[in-house]
């Protein structure tokens, strides 16, 4: 694949998004935020630390005040290079300074963290990989202090995406669609699992993944199992075989599955796969503003239930996508959040017969002003290969 470099993300890019989600935190009662190294951080800076130690690394934001990165002070170099560093201040602490101290401190001024009685009583949120280490060592520093985790406080806080991390997913899309139009032609028929999914990953990665997050290659009855973890089983000419591949391109995810046959399939495998394209095609229809997520699995649910498959439908209808393979808005029964333009999710319904085979079709969609747009477009249908 040929193409421009995107556009790299901006310090004023990062201070909107820093200063969008200490505004959240403020609306949602909470005190602060302090972000440890991981995908929240990356899409609120732009920082990866080159290792996570023990060492505290936390971003501190809180509404009305300038954001603060806690650095240790032999890696301040490589977090000013960071592309959102203009939009904060640094704070390194030196070893034999304790970090926690300096967080508090930062936290305290003016009383932030105070109670009616003047002691801690504040709810941070604080993000989901924080280590149990230096959550203990934040609770010592400010004793009385609560926490919540960002996924349960601010679950859409990266949920809806902006014009630029729409082409980015778009082209995280087409580059997985690229790795599938390429391994449907390779050889299936005598060949372990395990040789397709490392095809599939030098695929991924010569469209333009930096990093592939899973190769999964489920054959005959390993297809049953949605999560089968690639082995060794050489893959025969009559089976069904589940393809589900994706990673970060450019720091956004891709993920796809698609179903092909060794050879010519039965009718009853036909069947199965054309009622779970049908069923994909439902959740995809159901996409459009203000209609709540769970709608989304209702739809895809119900065209398999209403075939007496139901109970082989055992998943969510999807997940969404984004820094991460894997994150908020969830397509799920119970979810009655209201789908937004800018949100990306995966509809992926499917139906696993145990110890026969099993089908699964995703795609990536994200919300329109009026509906749904698809970020993956290879064949929905059944693809024969050799």
């Amino acid at each position: 694949m040929t193409g421009t470099a995107p556009a790299p993300f901006t310090a004023d890019d990062y201070r909107a998004r820093m200063e969008r989600a200490a505004r959240q935190a403020a609306e949602a009662g909470l005190a602060g935020l302090l972000v440890a190294p991981g995908p929240d951080l990356v899409w609120l800076t732009g920082y990866t630390p080159t290792a996570v130690t023990e060492r505290l690394t936390l971003l501190v934001l809180a509404a009305g005040r300038d954001p603060v990165l806690v650095v240790p002070t032999l890696e301040a170099p490589d977090a000013e290079r960071a592309p959102g560093a203009r939009a904060l201040t640094l704070r390194d602490w030196t070893d034999g300074e304790d970090p926690y101290a300096v967080t508090a401190a930062l936290l305290d001024t003016e009383g932030l963290l105070r109670g009616p009685k003047g002691v801690g009583g504040a709810l941070l949120g604080i993000s989901d990989n924080t280590w149990a280490l230096h959550l203990l060592g934040l609770q010592k520093a400010l004793p009385g202090t609560s926490y919540a985790s960002l996924t349960e406080a601010l679950p859409m806080l990266r949920a809806v995406k902006d014009a630029a991390e729409l082409d980015l997913l778009a082209a995280a899309g087409a580059a997985a669609d690229a790795a599938f139009e390429e391994i449907r032609q390779v050889a299936f028929a005598g060949r372990r699992e395990s040789d397709v999914a490392a095809d599939l990953a030098a695929l991924l990665r010569r469209f333009g993944h930096s990093q592939v997050d899973f190769t999964i290659v489920a054959s005959g009855p390993n297809g049953a199992n949605p999560h089968h973890e690639v082995g060794d089983r050489v893959i025969e000419r009559g089976d069904m075989v589940v393809l589900d591949f994706g990673g970060l391109k450019d720091g956004y995810g891709s993920d796809t599955s698609r179903t092909v046959h060794v050879g010519e399939p039965t009718d009853e495998e036909r069947r199965v796969h054309d009622l779970v394209r049908e069923a994909q095609e439902a959740g995809f229809r159901a996409v459009r503003p203000g209609v709540a997520c769970q709608e989304v699995d209702r739809a895809a649910r119900a065209v398999i239930a209403d075939a007496g498959y139901g109970e082989y439908f055992i998943h969510r209808t999807g997940h969404g996508i984004g820094v991460t393979t894997h994150e908020p808005p969830y397509m799920i029964e119970g979810e009655e959040r209201p789908l937004v333009p800018g949100m990306c999710f995966s509809v992926e319904p499917g139906v696993y017969l145990p110890g026969r085979f099993g089908v699964r079709i995703e795609d990536i969609v994200t919300v329109t002003g009026d509906g749904g747009r698809r970020l993956n477009n290879t064949a929905r249908e059944m693809v024969i290969v050799d």
